[in-house]
C-alpha cells in the first residue's frame, strides 16, 4: 500500500540504529529474567512430580509405586516417568512468558484503543496541532505512542530548521521514525523465541517419553513366561501420557505465539500509519508531495 511504502518500516526491525547501551542493556535484563523464570519452573516442576503427583495416596497400597489406583489422574500422570517433569516444565514456562507478554503487550498500547489514538493524531496533525498531537502522545503512553511522539518532536525540528531542504527534513524524520521504531518493537518480541522452541520441541520431548514407555513395554513382553503385566501397562501408560502432554503443550504454545505476533503487527500497522501522516502532513506544508 502506499502508506507503507512512503513509510519504508521493516515490521521486523532487527538492528537498533540509534542508543546501542541502552538496548544492550535491556537484552542482557530479559535474558536474565528468562533463565530464572526457566530454571523457577523447573524446580516447582520437580516438586509437583514429585510430591505431588508421586504422592503415595495415589498408588495402590498407599505406595509410591508404577501402579496407581486405577481412575486416579494424577497418579497415572506420574506414571509417565522421568519425562513428565521436564513437559510440566515447559508447560509452565508457556504460561509465564505468555502472562508475562500480555501484560507487556498490554502496556505497549497505551490507556487508550490503538485505533482511537491513531485517529486523534490524524485530526491533530490535519488542524496542523503538532503540540496537541504531542499531547495526545504522553496522555496514550505505550510503544506506539512513543515513536509517533518522536516523529512529531522531529516535526517540530524540522519546521525551525533552516540548513535542510524539504528532501533532508522528510528523511530526517522518516529516520526518526525507523530508528525508535526499531528500538521499541524488540522489546514487544522479547521471550517469543522461548515461546515457539517450546512449540517445537514439546512434541518431540513427548515423542522421547513415549519411546522410553515403549521400551518398557516391550521389554515386559520380552520376559519368559508370562510377561509382567503391570510392567506392561506401566510402560503403555507412560507413552501415552508423554504423547498427550507433549502434543497438548505444544499446541498450547503455537496458539500463543501466533496471538502475539498478530497483536505485534497490529501494533506495526498503527505505527506505519501515523508515521505516515506525520511525513504527509509535513511534506503537504512544506509544498512537497510524497512518492508511493
Amino acid at each position: 500500500m502506499e502508506q507503507k511504502n512512503a513509510l519504508n518500516t521493516s515490521p521486523r526491525p532487527t538492528t537498533p540504529a540509534v542508543a546501542p547501551k541502552a538496548a544492550e542493556k535491556s537484552s542482557g535484563g530479559a535474558s536474565l529474567f528468562s533463565v530464572i523464570a526457566i530454571i523457577l519452573a523447573f524446580v516447582v516442576a520437580y516438586i509437583v512430580f514429585k510430591f505431588v503427583l508421586g504422592n503415595g495416596s495415589h498408588f495402590q497400597g498407599g505406595v509410591n509405586t508404577n501402579a496407581p489406583i486405577p481412575g486416579d489422574l494424577l497418579g497415572t500422570v506420574y506414571s509417565g516417568g522421568n519425562i513428565v517433569p521436564l513437559l510440566i516444565t515447559m508447560f509452565l514456562c508457556v504460561i509465564l512468558f505468555s502472562i508475562e507478554r500480555l501484560l507487556t503487550i498490554s502496556k505497549a498500547k497505551g490507556s487508550q484503543s490503538i485505533e482511537g489514538f491513531v485517529r486523534i493524531v490524524r485530526q491533530r496533525l490535519n488542524a496542523n496541532d503538532i503540540t496537541g498531537a504531542i499531547a495526545a502522545c504522553d496522555k496514550q503512553g505505550g510503544s506506539v505512542a512513543n515513536v509517533v511522539k518522536a516523529g512529531l518532536v522531529k516535526y517540530n525540528d524540522m519546521s525551525r530548521e533552516r540548513t535542510m531542504n524539504s528532501d533532508q527534513k522528510v528523511l530526517a524524520i522518516q529516520k526518526e521514525i525507523e530508528e525508535t521504531t526499531a528500538l521499541e518493537l524488540p522489546m514487544l518480541e522479547k521471550n517469543l523465541v522461548i515461546i515457539s522452541t517450546i512449540a517445537s520441541i514439546a512434541t518431540l520431548t513427548g515423542l522421547l517419553g513415549t519411546v522410553f514407555g515403549m521400551i518398557s513395554a516391550f521389554s515386559a513382553l520380552a520376559q519368559a513366561g508370562s510377561p509382567d503385566a503391570v510392567k506392561l501397562a506401566s510402560g503403555i501408560s507412560e507413552a501415552l501420557i508423554n504423547t498427550a502432554f507433549g502434543i497438548g503443550t505444544s499446541a498450547l504454545a503455537i496458539v500463543a505465539y501466533n496471538y502475539f505476533t498478530s497483536k505485534i503487527d497490529e501494533l506495526t500497522y498503527s505505527i506505519d500509519e501515523a508515521g505516515f501522516s506525520i511525513i504527509q502532513t509535513f511534506a503537504g506544508q512544506h509544498g512537497q508531495t510524497v512518492q508511493a
